[in-house]
């Protein structure tokens, strides 16, 4: 069973001609499938739109949220809802009209090739020039770091099967939806993206401005850490705290011969460096202890209720 879901805020007049065209796609594909619009909070007439167009459409639904919680928590209400309806492939589309439903066919025929997510690449993109850079950089930055193949990790045009979109619902908070494609592939999922064609929005203005690059540079680190590390955080903190340790006591240990030889140290920057370096690796070292004592914890409480 076929699932979109559409998060939307302040999308009314888009949703009133783009809700129709995904309908006519989704039931080419299954005519059981489903329609489903996420209302983040909106303030314009989004409610009184969506019920005309169930009215209209029975394929249609609607989820509203009391409030704005941003496009993560709004997909992962949405897929909650889906997986619950008994859908066996989740579509994730923007609601100002610039991913094309036409374009669903070859996301399927790739989940059909085997793959578990794929993602509609916008290789060119209609958008501001100051966008399509800073885009362009986060996109090769993101395919450095995480390790993921792909060119447009940040787009909002994805298809998965239903178990990828059941695993990654818990990680989707923040803003953390731009890292779907990253998420599933650090689990072991297979990625693949498609080329899609982008149009302009349709109407309205854009939700996000410049600080959701730095933003997501900051989200971009905490998936790598939780994806490299959320079992062993000693690992990292204890590897960072035992390196400091070293470098502080050999620091020290040289100052303490050179006062040994007779030499002035308590002037020396050096030996404010080598206290700070093993106070640090301390406290990294326990830091790291107290992670694997709440890991600990989370597990065998798991182990507990199962």
């Amino acid at each position: 069973m076929l699932w979109v879901v559409v998060p939307a805020l302040d999308e009314a007049e888009n949703l009133r001609v783009l809700v129709p065209r995904i309908v006519a796609e989704v039931t080419t594909f299954d005519p059981l499938g489903r329609v489903l619009v996420v209302d983040d909070g909106s303030t314009d007439h989004t409610g009184k739109v969506m019920a005309e167009l169930a009215a209209d459409h029975p394929e249609v639904e609607l989820e509203t949220l009391r409030h704005n919680l941003g496009k993560a928590a709004a997909l992962q209400r949405g897929f909650r809802r889906a997986l619950d309806g008994g859908a066996d492939v989740v579509v994730m589309m923007d609601a100002d009209g610039q991913d094309d439903p036409a374009e669903l066919g070859r996301l399927l025929e790739r989940i059909d090739a085997g793959a578990d997510l794929v993602t509609g690449a916008r290789l060119v993109r209609q958008d501001r020039f100051v966008k399509r850079t800073t885009s362009r950089v986060y996109n090769r930055t993101t395919g450095l770091l995480s390790g993921a193949p792909g060119r447009d990790f940040n787009s909002g045009f994805k298809a998965m099967r239903a178990a990828v979109a059941e695993d990654v619902s818990p990680m989707l908070y923040g803003e953390m939806h731009r890292y779907l494609t990253v998420i599933a592939h650090g689990m072991g999922y297979r990625v693949s993206e498609v080329p899609v064609q982008h149009h302009a929005r349709m109407s309205g203005a854009s939700k996000y401005g410049l600080a959701r690059f730095w933003r997501g540079f900051a989200d971009l680190l905490t998936v790598r850490f939780l994806l490299s590390y959320e079992n062993r955080p000693s690992h990292l903190f204890g590897a960072v705290g035992m390196a400091s340790l070293l470098l502080g006591f050999v620091t020290l240990a040289y100052l303490t011969v050179v006062k040994v030889l007779g030499e002035p140290i308590g002037d020396r920057p050096l030996l404010i460096a080598g206290v700070l370096m093993v106070m640090a690796g301390l406290q990294l070292t326990l830091f790291g202890l107290l992670a694997e004592m709440v890991v600990h914890a989370r597990n065998r409480g798991l182990g507990q209720r199962t």
